[in-house]
Order: C-alpha cells, then structure tokens, then sequence
C-alpha cells in the first residue's frame, strides 16, 4: 500500500478559519470559530485523503533565522486578535483528541518543517499532500507532491501542481522562489525590486530562468529603467529570494514514523466537542450515550399501595421526574421521596390524585429538598397543586458553586459532588428514537435513587455554600428568585393573534413586493433563498466582487453581503428580505407555534442556571431575542398585550446599569462624577478622549465613545472594537488607550482584579457570585489573556445580573404587601416588564423606580426610566 503524508500548515490553517467564520463563542464565553473551522478542515482531509501518516507543523515564535538576514523580515504585520490567540490551545487540543502528530521547531517557521518532511518522504517514496492558506508552500510541488492552498474561507482549495504551475505561471517551481525575489511579497515584508510585479518577474524568468542568470545578465534586458532597477537592487533581490525559500534541511527530531495516523480517539473528541458546545459535529461523530460502567449498589424502597401522611417528615427529599423538555406541557411520570422514615417511589397518577399528597406538598412548613424548584413547581401547578416549603434545589446549589459546569442532567451533576450511585438519564431512558419509559419497577429505582442523592447531598452543598460565603446569595437571591420566575412562566404573557396573522399578512406583501424589486435589478426572476442561483445573479451576471466561494458555488453569507452592499442596490433588497423572511419564520409563524391555543398566551421558560455571568435567558419562546433594531421587529411585541380588560402594559429599564457598576467597583472619580452628575456618559467619555467639549461633540465621537464604554465592560479588545467600528486595529487600540488614560480608576480596576484573580482562582460579584477562571495562571499567553479579559469584565455583567434578580424578588414582594393586582411577566436583560391595571398605573409609577433603584446601595445612583401602553410595543 502506498504511504501518504499530510502536513497541514497549523498557524496558516488556524488564520483561514478564524477570519473565514464569524466570531462564534460557547455558553462558556470561549471564541470558537477558528477551532470549529479547523475541525471541519481536519474532517474533510481525513475523509478525502485518507492519509497514513499526518502532522501539523506550527510555527515557534516570532523570531526565526531569516531574520539574522533581514531583522525587519514580516515586519507590519498586524498582531494575532487576541479573540484568535485565546483558541490556539484548543486546536492543540483538538489534535490531541484526534491523534495527529503536531510540531514546532525554535527559530523555523512551520514552512521550514514541512519542506524538511515533505522532502525526506519523498525521498521513501511517500505521496505527499501539503495543505495550507500561504502559496509559499507551491515552491514544495513536485511529482510526488501536491500542494493545496486554501482559497477564499476554507472550503475551496486550488491544488497547486508542477502543472498547474506552469500553467497559471508559465513557471516550474522552483522558480516560484525565483518570482518572490524579484516581486517581493508584502505579506511576508520580502522587498524584492521595487517597480517589478508578478508579469514583469515572469516575464523575465522565462527568458533568463533563474534570478542569478538575469543578474548576470543585466546589459542584455531591453528597457534602461528597468535594467537601471535591477542594477539598484541587485543585492535586496537576492536577499529577498533567500528570504521566499523555504529551507529543507531544518533540524527536525520528529521522524517520519511519529506521524503514523492510526485514527482518533472517540472519547476524547466526544468529551472536547461537549466542552466546546460542537453538538452538530458531536452528531457527525454518532455520539450516543455513554454507557455507565459502574456497578450500582443496590438500594431498597417502597412502592405503597395507598400514600399515607406517615410517609412525610419535616424534612424531605422529593424529586419529581417530568421527561419532556418543555415541563408546560409535560406529563409528571413519578416522584421519588427519602426522609428519616424510609424511601419510597409514588407512581404519577396516584400522587396526583391523592388529598394527602396535595396537603403536603402545599404546606410550607415541610421542608422540602428538591431537583429544579422552577421546573418541579410549574409542572405540578399545571396539575393542579401549588408545591411550598422547598427550601433547596441541587440544581441551582451546583450552578451557585460552579456556574462553569452547566449540564442539567442530575447524574451529572450529582457526580460532580461525589455521588454516582445512579445512571444518567441518557442511559435509563435512552436518547432519540430510542427514548422511552421503561416498566415501573425500574423507573421506581431510578427515582428513588435520584431523590436519595438530593438527600445525601443537601448538607454537603449547604456546607460548601456557606464556606464560599455563598450561602445568602443561594437562600436570598436563587431560591427566592426561582419562585417568581414560576410564578411568571406559569401566568405567561398574551398573544393578540389577529394582530400577529395581520402582521404575517403585511409581511409577506412586503416580501413580495422586494422580489419584484430584486428581480427588476437583476433582469430576471430566479430563488432568491437558493445560495447558489443568488450566487450565479450577483458574481457572474452582475460582476460583483467575488468574497468567498464554497463548495457548490458562491457564499452569499449576510458578512459577505453587508461587504457588498455600497456596490449595488439589490444586496440592501435582499438583505431586508432575509431579515423579513427571519422575522416571519421565527416570530410570526414561531411564536403561533408555542402559543395555548386555550388561551392564547405563551409560557417562555427562564434558564436560571445556564451563564457564568448569572444572567437569565429564555426559550420556547425566547422573548429576549426579538430583533428590535429593525422596525418590523420592534411592532412584533405589539402582539404582546395584556390578558384583562382595560389592562396595560408597564415597562421599567435599567439606565446604563453595567457601566453604573463599573463606576462603583473601579471607584473611578470621573465617571461617578458623570453619574451623580446625570450626564450623557457617552458625551462625558468622547470630550475625555477626544478632548473637545460638550458642545464639541460630534455625532460619530459619540459613536465611538459608547463602543468603547460597552466595551470596557465586554472585555473588547482592538481587534474586536475595530471590527465593530469599522476602524483599523491602530486606531481602536490609540482610542482604548486614551480612553484608560482619562478614566485612570478602570485602569486600575483591570489591573487589580486581574491579580486578585490570579491569587484566588475567581472573581466575585458584590453579592458574591464567583467564576472560576483556572485558565488566569497558564503559562500559555493566549489562554491567559483570554481568563484576563474574563476577570475584567465579569463582575460587571454578574453583578448588574444579580442586582436585576434581587429587584425581581423585592417588586413580587412589594406588589404582594401592596396588595396590587399588577403581575411581572418577563425579565428581558435590564428590563422587566408588567400587566397592570390601568388604576395601579400612578402607585407603579412610584413603587417601581423606588424599588429597582434601591434594590442595591451604589457610589452611584441607580437610574430607572419606566413607560406604558396597550401593548408592549406602545411601553417603549
């Protein structure tokens, strides 16, 4: 069988990947789009050349020996965005999990390393494939190897050949290097001969073959300039093609061997894709449920024929198994209950049917140990039966000690304390279309096994709660807190259907009068959702610059289209029918899909134990999400009404609230001075940094001054705060700098909250929420400067999230002694908004600023605006 190598240009790769994709992160924070680039690369080598040995060179560091030649050799080059630094680690991860040899060789380039390689397995009779983004690298073809340059993005490759070469060149190889020394190549800082470019480098090499003949030769060139040039130049041009010519006798100790590729490890990658969120390359990989391979000890447990009051104690541990996701509209299959008095399983119907039972449950003076207090309360609530008195959930326990380790699955999370005396419920119940009940007897253990580590457990957490000093914020914030939230789901919020078909209606004609238009301006009708006739419209007919190809043809991804749109007026068109066709599908037709037709409301279902910040978010619907910036967007919460008669909608926001905490926790004179002062802190911030004054302040100093104060708080780096402003990476890192100079109180906060990170381990909230940042003491630069990023701005975000939730439990609360009938029906990021009467409507406006704006004492006042109507829409 014929060896064949691979070796893929890591650093190049990696490059590709991140500027082709956009800038994806996990639930954790981590970017992700280089490395799920990768992967995918890494996929389609495996499966298209299936090779037999395979590594991935990588550069070592900055300094190499071409520099001993020419110091200012890749000079210019702009420094790695950090957002791209922080995933090499997880490439190198990646390749682990794969198998893959990977190596780096001090003061050589990864080009050094793969000439040196693809030569030796040449030389034993390899085929060599070489796959990277630089055409550097086309220098290596020969007639054992073939070198693939990633062309725009990564999918599409060009396969570089000695006839390719000549034909796209007229030249061999080995004159590639040849060409760079005469061209130059800025990419690298090769200066080549100033005044030559590609075709006159060509041109002049298939006359004279080689740079040395052409030197020698210089009399003969027809053209005084030119021969004047070459003159000039005659010694950069060598240097520069000393500089272009990759080195294949670089001092490797890898050999050959060590890049045998005998296949990936499975479990590894399985467990590296869950780390990374990749679920639909975790399907790529058919992952099914890990079989559990412990041998669980048995445990005994009553299944009684009839449920008794002695079956309760004052303390108890209930867990309440309800199988469908969304718990609105799931059905209860059984409770597991374990006290001083024994353990026992009650099947679902009995229960439910039962006086005793419901007494209990509803009485709040038994304690009750609990999985998921929100989920547990809502399903029984939609049965009927109001549960009180749960004073611990697991679930929420867990997440408040470690907010990094978000699974819901209990085995999961009962394991990472110490208890493993149960099958998770991918196991039990199997996954997909193998999902199903199994018989009683087996269900009833399982039960009772997960109620007997909510019991083992509650102490255990309780005590390391309380060690952490987390142990208010648990009992305080999260317990109460997940008690409004069910009230909130369980009520839901109204749908005015008829003005959401109408909306339907005037969207679709919207949509069909933008066809006409794109169809005018193209010269003819064609799928305007087909990627590829969209593609053939715009690039070949139209002649539009070409971004990004696919495999099946043109991208026409919104990135590259937003590239597109000063070029011509149909990619706007087809950009506000993209967004309309969005809206319509997953609004407008989403939102009727959730909707109880009985009564007409939707029951959003709050995540409260998902972000590492502490922030809330929601699905089925997910009612933060709705695309306000676009004004078909905004009039879709006119379908959000009130569900009384002559009700209105009440809406109260946070003013600014993440930057009011930052001026509380930097301490920085300046910008508590502007909040006191109740200025325009965009206003304040462009006259520090651009050094005008008020009335000084353009439109765009704004514009660029509030990105720069959000984000300070979102950890932005220049790369980032560049991409957002389209500014170059110099000017957004001149602006953050001067921006740190007029505030020096934040410079000091990032400054000190990275060093208390690094002694700690975490940083906290002020009511003491902690993340863990294990990554803040690596020694590898990239992964450290990412857990910096996330130590700056975490207690920011954390704690504006807490003090949002504890004004949620103080306004249920306040509502309650009150005596008000006014109901809270959402929590969309700072905002929470309401159904009121329209006679509470003067008591809201006094008790609801009061309350949000007192809900935490701050250096710096807490700002509250408040607005009302018949509709969500209108309390704007």
């Amino acid at each position: 069988m014929t060896k064949k190598l691979v070796l893929i240009d890591g650093n190049s790769i990696a490059y590709r990947a991140f500027f082709a994709l956009p800038l994806l992160n996990n639930d954790k924070g981590i970017h992700t789009n280089a490395v799920y680039g990768f992967t995918m690369m890494l996929m389609r080598i495996l499966e298209d050349e299936k090779p037999t040995h395979l590594l991935v060179a990588f550069d070592a560091g900055k300094t190499t020996f071409r520099h001993k030649t020419f110091k200012e050799y890749k000079g210019g080059r702009q420094k790695t965005p950090p957002e791209l630094s922080e995933q090499f680690p997880f490439i190198r991860e990646l390749l682990k999990a794969y198998r893959i040899s990977q190596y780096e060789l001090e003061n050589y380039e990864a080009d050094d390393i793969i000439g040196t390689l693809s030569l030796q397995a040449e030389q034993d009779g390899f085929e060599v494939k070489i796959i990277s983004g630089d055409k550097d690298l086309t220098q290596l073809s020969s007639d054992k190897t073939t070198v693939s340059i990633t062309k725009k993005g990564i999918t599409e490759i060009e396969e570089y050949t000695p006839e390719h070469i000549l034909g796209k060149y007229g030249l061999t190889p080995k004159q590639i290097v040849d060409m760079k020394g005469l061209m130059g190549d800025a990419s690298d800082n090769i200066p080549g001969v100033p005044g030559v470019g590609e075709k006159t480098a060509i041109k002049l090499l298939k006359e004279y073959s080689t740079l040395e003949n052409l030197l020698e030769s210089l009399d003969k060139i027809s053209g005084k300039k030119l021969q004047e040039k070459l003159q000039e130049f005659k010694e950069q041009a060598v240097m520069s093609k000393e500089l272009a010519t990759i080195t294949r006798e670089a001092p490797v100790e890898i050999q050959l061997n060590d890049s045998e590729y005998e296949g990936f490890d499975r479990d590894e990658l399985l467990r590296f894709f869950r780390e990374l969120g990749f679920n639909s390359l975790l399907d790529k990989l058919g992952a099914d449920p890990e079989s559990d391979s412990e041998e669980l000890e048995e445990i005994e447990f009553e299944v009684p024929e009839e449920i008794k009051e002695e079956y309760f104690a004052e303390e108890n541990s209930l867990y309440i198994e309800v199988l469908e996701e969304n718990y609105h509209y799931a059905q209860i299959v059984g409770f597991g209950l374990v006290n001083e008095k024994g353990r026992f399983f009650f099947a679902a119907e009995k229960a439910l049917e039962s006086k005793v039972f419901k007494n209990w449950a509803e009485d709040g003076s038994k304690k009750k140990a609990v999985y998921d207090a929100k989920r547990s309360e809502v399903s029984l609530r939609h049965k009927g039966i109001h549960l009180k008195g749960a004073e611990f959930d697991l679930l929420l326990a867990s997440y408040v000690l470690n907010p990094s380790e978000t699974t819901d699955d209990f085995a999961s999370v009962a394991k990472l304390h110490g208890y493993s005396s149960i099958q998770s419920d991918d196991v039990f119940y199997g996954k997909g279309a193998k999902r199903r009940v199994p018989d009683q007897g087996a269900l009833a253990e399982h039960l009772v096994r997960k109620a007997a580590g909510l019991h083992v457990l509650k102490d255990k957490l309780d005590e390391l709660l309380s060690d952490n000093q987390q142990y208010e914020l648990f009992t305080k914030l999260e317990m109460p807190l997940t008690l409004v939230l069910a009230d909130m789901e369980f009520l839901g919020i109204k749908l005015d259907i008829a003005r959401l078909n109408k909306m339907g209606i005037d969207i679709r004609g919207q949509l069909t009068a933008i066809e006409h238009r794109v169809f005018e301006l193209a010269g003819e009708s064609f799928n305007i959702n087909s990627p590829k006739q969209l593609g053939i419209i715009l690039f070949e007919k139209l002649g539009l610059p070409v971004f990004k190809k696919t495999k099946t043809g043109y991208s026409t991804s919104a990135d590259i289209l937003e590239k597109l749109e000063s070029k011509h007026e149909i990619i706007s068109e087809i950009l506000h029918y993209r967004q309309l066709g969005k809206l319509q599908s997953t609004y407008i037709e989403g939102l009727q899909k959730v909707v109880n037709p009985k009564t007409d409301k939707v029951h959003t279902r709050f995540n409260q134990a998902l972000t590492q910040t502490g922030r809330l978010s929601s699905t089925d619907p997910n009612l933060q999400n709705i695309p306000i910036r676009l004004e078909e967007g905004r009039k879709i919460r006119q379908a959000f009404i009130p569900s009384e008669d002559d009700w209105v909608i009440f809406a109260a926001d946070y003013s600014q609230i993440e930057l009011r905490v930052l001026a509380h926790i930097a301490g920085d004179a300046k910008l508590i001075e502007a909040f006191q002062e109740d200025l325009d802190i965009h206003t304040k911030t462009a006259m520090e940094v651009f050094h005008v004054k008020a009335d000084e302040v353009t439109s765009n100093m704004r514009r660029h001054a509030k990105a720069v104060n959000f984000g300070i708080v979102y950890g932005i780096s220049d790369y980032g705060l560049s991409q957002s402003l389209g500014i170059s990476r110099k000017e957004a890192g001149e602006f953050i700098d001067r921006y740190l100079q007029s505030y020096p109180g934040v410079k000091d906060y990032m400054e000190e909250i990275v060093k208390d990170a690094k002694q700690k381990g975490y940083v906290s909230t002020l009511l003491q929420r902690r993340r863990y940042i294990p990554e803040i003491t690596s020694r590898n630069f990239n992964l450290r400067s990412f857990a910096e990023r996330t130590a700056m701005n975490t207690p920011i975000q954390g704690s504006a999230a807490d003090i949002i939730k504890k004004a949620m439990i103080e306004m249920a609360d306040r509502l309650s002694s009150e005596g008000l009938k006014t109901r809270l029906l959402l929590q969309v990021h700072d905002e929470l908004i309401f159904e009121a009467p329209k006679n509470e409507i003067e008591k809201l406006k006094e008790i609801v600023p009061e309350v949000m704006e007192g809900a935490v004492e701050l250096d710096v006042p807490l700002k509250v605006d408040y607005s009302y109507g018949p509709t969500w829409f209108d309390a704007k």
